[in-house]
């Protein structure tokens, strides 16, 4: 009885005193649960995404076809959702470099790798809008569709679109950042900022493995 009374005063003394009750920097504190509460976001829209799939009546689109690419007269299923694919896997790479580099406190480098990780994230951006209108030319529009279910345009254009602003919103965040570090902003702060970055960049790619699951291959 002794030791467990002793353990609820530490416990109580902990969170009551004017201290972190962990030690977590309050802005990877922050990203957390704006990541957590994202998570319930998207969450929400590919849930809504299986339901429609899976309640409609009418015959649902075929990816490997609705995706294809025509390349001098070839036409090849998923080829550029495939390189985007590899393109936003390969910037988690990058970042992770750019962490490596921030805790080595060598910001040069660092900065470099967030620039790349960002030029990464544009070109998929970019892809992405080739994509749309490709599919808006072929007459799939939020609310109908000409190559199947009704549905299917609403949901492509929503989690598609959502995503996408979370990517450009990253780019933008990524050189924001790798200018201050580069410009030796965080030298004395310390670099726990390019951290922080790079959880948010790894979460919309983790997203999008989910996306590409159950809307691309699905």
């Amino acid at each position: 009885m002794d030791t467990g009374t002793n353990d609820m005063k530490g416990f109580v003394s902990d969170w009551a005193g004017d201290r972190a009750a962990f030690r977590v920097p309050w802005g990877k504190a922050m990203m957390w649960i704006f990541l957590l509460s994202d998570t319930f976001i998207f969450g929400t829209f590919l849930t809504g995404y299986m339901s429609v799939r899976m309640a409609t009546t009418s015959a649902w689109p075929n990816p490997s076809e609705v995706f294809s690419l025509t390349i001098a007269g070839t036409s090849y299923p998923l080829i550029l959702i495939a390189i985007m694919t590899f393109v936003l896997i390969t910037s988690s790479g990058t970042m992770a470099m750019a962490v490596n580099f921030a805790y080595q406190r060598n910001r040069k480098m660092a900065a470099r790798m967030m620039l790349v990780t960002a030029a990464f994230g544009l070109l998929f951006v970019s892809m992405q809008a080739f994509e749309w209108s490709k599919l808006i030319h072929e007459g799939v529009r939020p609310w109908g569709n000409p190559m199947g279910a009704a549905q299917f345009g609403s949901c492509f254009f929503m989690i598609t679109g959502f995503h996408g602003l979370h990517v450009s919103a990253g780019v933008i965040y990524l050189s924001i950042i790798a200018r201050r570090v580069l410009n030796g902003h965080y030298e004395k702060k310390g670099y726990d900022i390019v951290e922080i970055t790079g959880l948010y960049w790894h979460f919309v790619d983790l997203v999008w493995v989910f996306i590409f699951a159950l809307f691309y291959l699905w």
